[in-house]
């Protein structure tokens, strides 16, 4: 990999911003991932997840589960510990974006009737981060202080 990607992918400033935003939005991200994976926090698992993935056109199921499980779970802990959140944020914005279109986009606006606002919500943080970067207290921001 060269030098140039590295430094890009760690870039970040040392502002608290993203701190504040990138630690609650970790945490809300893993435990949903947790939730499709592991079957914790009330969650179906990936058996279940899969069916119901099936079930809105995501096919296959059980591997789009383990897709976005996986994207939310490892993505969300990224962002708490603030390692590699701008391809992180990245991943996580694109879960949103299909949640959106797959799951809730048809369903209005507010979450109350299944729709969009809370997913669009986290689009909008992830986006952000992939943006900004992890910012003040990250593991990116100490390596991207080694490297230099």
């Amino acid at each position: 990999m060269s030098e140039s990607l590295i430094q890009r992918l760690l870039a970040t400033g040392n502002g608290s911003a993203a701190l504040v935003l990138r630690v609650p939005v970790g945490i809300i991200f893993a435990a949903h991932g947790a939730q499709k994976l592991f079957g914790w926090f009330g969650g179906h698992g990936l058996e279940g997840t899969g069916q119901f993935f099936a079930s809105i056109g995501l096919a296959p199921g059980y591997l789009m589960a383990l897709l976005a499980g996986a994207a939310e779970f490892f993505g969300g802990l990224a962002l708490i510990v603030g390692l590699l959140v701008r391809p992180a944020g990245a991943a996580l914005a694109f879960a949103m974006l299909v949640a959106i279109v797959s799951a809730h986009g048809g369903k209005g606006f507010f979450l109350a009737s299944g729709g969009l606002e809370y997913a669009l919500a986290l689009l909008a943080a992830a986006l952000s981060l992939a943006f900004s970067g992890a910012g003040r207290c990250s593991l990116d921001r100490a390596f991207a202080r080694s490297r230099s």
